[in-house]
């Protein structure tokens, strides 16, 4: 296909270079019959700017600021990092620089204080994982009054603007009801959630519906849904107690990155005829899926999320590309006999 220069274009359409500049570039002061004469000579040829050049020459420098939860803290977040990198390089032709802010996954209040943080950076768009459903609506309102574009990823805040880069959670809770009903078709289930607030968390929220929903629409499940909550420092002792309290348990879900603290203690109390489904490929998981404790892992693929998430956002900036609204990634079930291929890199 041939490259069209704006010297091409003002010899087809019979006008200067600088008419030709003007309507490519919006700048007015272009009769509308001769614009409507280039514009329709631009559509018939397909013609492409060369908008890499084209901000080479302006010399702009593109802010992103970042806002995800601090892998020192949860282990689960740092393939983002990956992700992030890896949108980098893509654009490495043009002057992207990000400020990435870490918060606690654990901490409301240091959540503010980083996205605080972040705004005194001066950001022209904004990447976060919003895992705080009250504090997260109330900072993206914010974002939106001060008419800064923001891509999430991991959880999505339905009463906002920003786009979303993710799964179906209610999906993937119906999808672990369904695996574990595969395995075990019989006896109580319980719904798993460590080590965040409940009632703050959506994400948490959308996977136990889904549970709940997929077990409610069987004819013949006449068990127990059960529901543990979880703080990450009472996680042995109070797991240890539910599951001694409940002798009919049959399987269990848990709804993050943590079943490998549930694996640890079915094996510890022997308890490793209850059927387990988590998420995540983290090491610990991992491991325990390859002995069986762990008979599923649904892969979220944060990775992919940041990455995703991170490229969008430099495509609206650098070429203007629209940020889809949102984009579902497919929710892939693993194993031990499939897991190989999806810890590459």
């Amino acid at each position: 296909m041939k490259k069209y220069t704006i010297k091409d274009i003002a010899q087809l359409a019979g006008v200067s270079k600088g008419t030709v500049d003007r309507v490519i570039h919006n700048r007015g002061n272009v009769a509308k019959d001769v614009e409507d004469k280039v514009r329709a000579l631009l559509t018939e040829i397909n013609y492409q700017p060369n908008l890499i050049a084209r901000n080479l020459k302006n010399n702009k420098i593109f802010n992103i600021g970042i806002l995800i939860p601090d892998p020192e803290i949860d282990a689960y977040w740092a393939v983002c990092t990956d992700g992030i990198n890896s949108a980098l390089a893509e654009f490495s032709a043009f002057d992207v620089r990000i400020n990435t802010f870490l918060y606690d996954p654990t901490s409301t209040a240091d959540f503010l204080t980083r996205n605080e943080q972040l705004l005194k950076s001066e950001p022209d768009v904004i990447l976060m994982v919003p895992l705080f459903y009250k504090e997260a609506t109330r900072v993206l309102k914010h974002y939106q009054s001060l008419n800064i574009p923001v891509g999430t990823f991991n959880n999505q805040i339905t009463s906002s603007s920003a786009s979303f880069i993710g799964q179906d959670l209610y999906q993937s809770g119906r999808i672990a009801a369904k695996l574990l009903h595969s395995i075990s078709d019989k006896g109580d289930m319980a719904i798993v959630h460590i080590d965040e607030k409940y009632k703050n968390a959506v994400h948490m929220q959308e996977k136990e519906k889904g549970f709940r929903n997929y077990f409610e629409n069987l004819d013949n499940f006449e068990n127990t849904i059960l529901t543990c909550k979880v703080k990450y420092i009472e996680t042995e002792d109070k797991l240890r107690d539910f599951i001694n309290d409940h002798p009919n348990l049959e399987g269990m879900f848990v709804t993050n990155s943590k079943a490998f603290h549930v694996a640890r203690l079915l094996e510890s109390e022997h308890k490793t005829h209850i059927k387990l489904v988590g998420y995540d490929l983290l090491c610990d998981n991992v491991n325990y899926l390859n002995t069986g404790t762990i008979d599923f892992l649904i892969h979220q693929n944060p990775r992919q999320q940041a990455y995703l998430g991170l490229k969008y956002l430099i495509e609206y900036l650098v070429f203007d590309k629209p940020i889809p609204e949102k984009f579902l990634l497919p929710i892939d079930i693993i194993n031990s006999e499939n897991v190989t291929p999806f810890l590459r890199p």
